[in-house]
């Protein structure tokens, strides 16, 4: 794949336990990836789900979806082997893929870390304006957390959360909140991830 090529994805989010969901990526109809069990469990919102939503909306191309996207492992996905591959080819494309997964990781290790810093102020920023008293208590656990990172992350990250994409952010995430509270077990939410050449 050409560096700077970004393919169309279908992240699959499945509730696979009371306390427990799996991430699923389809990057093309040959390649899927999996990550189960996915960490950062949440009722209102998986860690991950979070993580998508704001490297779309700031259009982080190295974070660990953007990695995934483009060709990589992102260190955590694994590649569900097709059957018909023989245990040789296999291997061989294990390797090739570990190779490419682990030159994105070090490309994307910035874009990784903001995304990282950019998930916590969103949560953050979620909880703190909601009406709900115990989402407004988790904020209030954050808040020197979010003093830390606002007072060291670069300007630059800073003014890439403005006011008008922070509340974007927090509307995707109102949106894919409801869905994810809906599901049972065993059931998935599915988000685009979107290409880019």
């Amino acid at each position: 794949m050409a560096h700077g090529t970004y393919r169309a994805m279908q992240v699959e989010f499945r509730r696979t336990g009371r306390r427990a969901y799996s991430v699923k990526i389809r990057r093309d109809a040959s390649v899927e990836l999996e990550m189960n069990p996915a960490p950062g469990y949440d009722p209102e919102m998986p860690h991950d789900l979070l993580h998508l939503i704001v490297e779309i909306e700031l259009g982080l191309r190295r974070g660990i979806f953007g990695q995934v996207a483009a060709g990589g492992s992102a260190g955590t996905f694994r590649e569900r082997t097709p059957s018909s591959q023989g245990r040789r080819e296999s291997a061989r494309n294990r390797r090739r893929a570990a190779r490419r997964g682990e030159n994105l990781r070090m490309e994307g290790r910035d874009e990784a870390a903001q995304s990282e810093r950019a998930t916590y102020l969103c949560l953050y920023e979620w909880f703190a304006r909601s009406a709900d008293i115990n989402r407004r208590r988790r904020a209030d656990e954050m808040s020197a957390t979010v003093a830390h990172i606002r007072g060291t992350q670069p300007p630059s990250e800073n003014r890439a959360l403005s006011e008008d994409v922070l509340r974007h952010i927090l509307e995707r995430l109102d949106e894919l909140s409801s869905k994810w509270r809906a599901l049972e077990v065993s059931e998935a939410l599915v988000v685009e991830w979107p290409g880019q050449h």
